[in-house]
């Protein structure tokens, strides 16, 4: 398409060319120089139809004319020059060319008139100065084709209206190749940049969206996961509220609101979990009652779930029938089940028979309780207890057993010799609660020392000195 135009042009350059020698031939004619001169009119058309350059021998004699004649020669092809290096330089960047527009708004060069060789010559400067023009005008096009092309790329609106204009502009051009190639990367430019700015808007109206707004949109996207955190949320500062509004209730009726403090958030909250937890206990009950068709509501599943079996109901018959084989039905004062101990088997031996008893549970085959883990005894202001738990490595089960002594007097034997490892608790016990183990090999205050006034886990005990 540029090749065809820098054609048309360089024709109108031959045609300028010739029509200032013809003028410059009759100027040089009337003068009488060269009377003998064939007409130079009859050249022109043959100049028309092809463009050649005249020759030296048929030139004027006129060396003004010679001269003006070199030097538009020179300036156009300095033009032309300039023209293509123009053009290779665009088609690298991949500009299209506007150069024909450029030179199709110059006015065309005006055919000049019969006179002197200085008319000549200043025609031919005229016609330089406007291919100049025209050569710096397109250069000026095309840089301000290139800044609106990295524009359109950055924002869609200044895009759009930058290829309103440039329709014609390409229609002009004609059907070429580089004009759909320049259409092609146009339009590749508008739909990115479309694309950029849709995805703008998206993201900042998923940004600035209300949360009641957001949730449809969430779960529109497939964004469960935010949903699912909103509803915890609200759900939980329901619940915290609910349970802060009732325990502030419940401190009101029981009078307790005003001794209180104001800031006590923290037992507020402690109230509160412990309310919702009790209330949870309670719903799982009356649940499983109503699946099991207890009409009774919480209060019948409670003696339903004592009235379960422990799994530990077994070994506590087994052991009690082997003592009451061996050691009478006399020996043990009570026995039952310790569901505040995960279920251990447990035997209430009366003082007497504590010793002994101690004894069968350990050499007794079918018992077996070879490992002492635990004694330690309790002051309960009425009498003292001392609690023993055994376990049997062969049998793989477990069992306690307590006595009940004097609290003015409490001594009752050691069981060191029969466990070696009740030597140290039978110390602690002593040491803080005065109770005297018979037996015992080595039985002192291990924590206190001798010198200590008293038995700081008796409930009756006062510091010996008061500012301790």
């Amino acid at each position: 398409m540029s090749g065809e135009k820098d054609l048309e042009q360089l024709k109108r350059e031959a045609v300028a060319k010739a029509k200032a020698e013809a003028a410059a031939k009759r100027a040089a004619r009337a003068a009488g120089e060269a009377p003998g001169q064939k007409p130079a009119e009859s050249a022109a058309p043959k100049q028309e139809a092809e463009p050649k350059p005249v020759e030296p021998e048929k030139a004027p004699a006129a060396s003004g004319a010679g001269d003006a004649e070199d030097l538009a020669k020179k300036k156009a092809a300095a033009a032309a020059k300039a023209k293509a290096a123009a053009l290779a330089k665009k088609k690298r960047e991949g500009i299209a060319d506007e150069e024909p527009a450029a030179e199709a708004a110059a006015p065309a060069p005006e055919e000049p008139k019969a006179g002197a060789g200085d008319a000549g010559v200043g025609d031919a400067d005229d016609l330089a100065k406007k291919k100049a023009a025209a050569v710096a005008k397109a250069k000026a096009a095309a840089a301000a084709k290139r800044k609106a092309m990295e524009l359109a790329g950055n924002a869609d609106q200044a895009a759009e209206p930058a290829a309103a204009p440039e329709a014609p502009a390409a229609a002009d051009a004609g059907a070429g190749g580089d004009a759909d190639d320049l259409a092609k990367k146009k339009a590749a430019a508008v739909a990115k940049a479309k694309a950029a700015a849709a995805a703008k808007r998206k993201a900042m109206e998923l940004a600035g969206g209300a949360d009641e707004g957001a949730e449809p949109a969430a779960e529109a996207s497939g964004d469960d996961a935010k949903a699912k955190a909103a509803a915890a949320a609200k759900a939980k500062a329901a619940a915290a509220a609910k349970a802060k509004a009732a325990a502030a209730a419940k401190a009101k009726r029981e009078g307790g609101a005003e001794d209180a403090p104001a800031g006590d958030d923290e037992k507020a909250k402690a109230i509160a979990a412990a309310k919702a937890k009790a209330a949870a206990v309670a719903a799982a009950k009356a649940k499983a009652a109503a699946a099991k068709g207890g009409a009774a509501g919480a209060g019948a599943a409670e003696p339903a779930a004592e009235a379960k079996p422990s799994p530990n109901q077994p070994y506590l018959d087994k052991y009690v029938k082997v003592i009451e084989e061996n050691m009478g039905s006399d020996v043990l004062e009570d026995f039952y089940i310790n569901k505040l101990s995960k279920d251990v088997p447990t035997l209430v031996v009366k003082r007497e028979a504590y010793f002994k008893l101690a004894q069968f549970l350990k050499y007794n085959e079918l018992l077996g309780f070879d490992y002492l883990s635990e004694l330690h005894g309790t002051d309960f202001e009425t009498h003292m207890e001392i609690y023993v738990h055994l376990y049997s490595y062969k049998n793989r089960q477990s069992v306690a057993f307590k006595v009940k002594i004097d609290r003015n007097e409490p001594i009752i034997e050691s069981l060191q010799p029969v466990w070696a490892g009740a030597d140290w608790p039978e110390c602690e016990a002593y040491d803080l609660l005065g109770i005297k183990f018979t037996g015992h090999p080595n039985l002192h205050r291990i924590m206190l020392g001798e010198e200590w006034v008293g038995y700081p886990l008796r409930k009756d005990y006062e510091p010996y000195d008061v500012e301790v």
